[in-house]
């Protein structure tokens, strides 16, 4: 939602309401964390409000042990949170499975995978950043892909469910490729609100 128009935000989540994407995916940014400030606990009720699909909160904030039951009990079915914003993972994954909510966690471009020792068996999701976060319009890294199919190996190897999630520079064109690589769920943001036809483009994407 972070490349939805904000001055018609419920217009846009019905429209992702009524399409084919099975999740809206909400970034919080703090200014601290990465340089930019986005979506807050007011703007998280109008778009519960306008939508019963998943609600995916992406925290992009610091210490984010202070805030992710907050976000749960504002509506959020998932709280992904970063490796790198916090000391306290393993508390952040207890806080927001307590809460009622999915718990993942993310890690930057430059976070290699073995930096998630140890949380892979706790966790509901890991998301795979293949832009560096704070702004949408990015291009896709693509050593983002060789990540993935890390992560890939490692669930098939030690017998794990967790998901794995990829955002930024993702569209239509390189999709397939993200799916093949072992992804199971794909975040867009400009490809969807700066297409033609944005319904289209989200089943382009979920049929590449």
């Amino acid at each position: 939602m972070l490349s939805a128009d904000f001055g018609n935000l419920e217009r846009d989540t019905k429209m992702i309401d009524r399409s084919a994407a099975q999740w809206v995916h909400i970034d919080v940014m703090d200014g601290v964390f990465v340089p930019n400030i986005s979506f807050g606990f007011p703007v998280m009720k109008p778009i519960r409000k306008a939508t019963s699909k998943v609600l995916d909160v992406h925290l992009m904030i610091v210490e984010p042990e202070n805030y992710v039951e907050k976000f749960v009990k504002a509506g959020a079915d998932w709280v992904t949170f970063h490796i790198e914003a916090t000391q306290k993972s393993l508390e952040c994954i207890s806080l927001i499975k307590g809460a009622g909510a999915k718990a993942g966690i993310s890690i930057k471009p430059k976070t290699e995978v073995s930096a998630l020792d140890g949380l892979l068996d706790k966790v509901d999701m890991v998301l795979v950043m293949s832009v560096e976060p704070g702004f949408g319009g990015q291009s896709f890294i693509p050593s983002a892909l060789n990540k993935i199919r890390e992560l890939d190996r490692i669930r098939k190897e030690r017998g794990l469910e967790f998901l794995i999630q990829v955002d930024g520079g993702i569209s239509a064109a390189n999709a397939g490729e993200v799916f093949e690589a072992g992804a199971d769920v794909l975040v867009a943001g400009s490809a969807v609100f700066g297409a033609q036809d944005p319904e289209q483009e989200i089943i382009k994407m979920l049929e590449a």
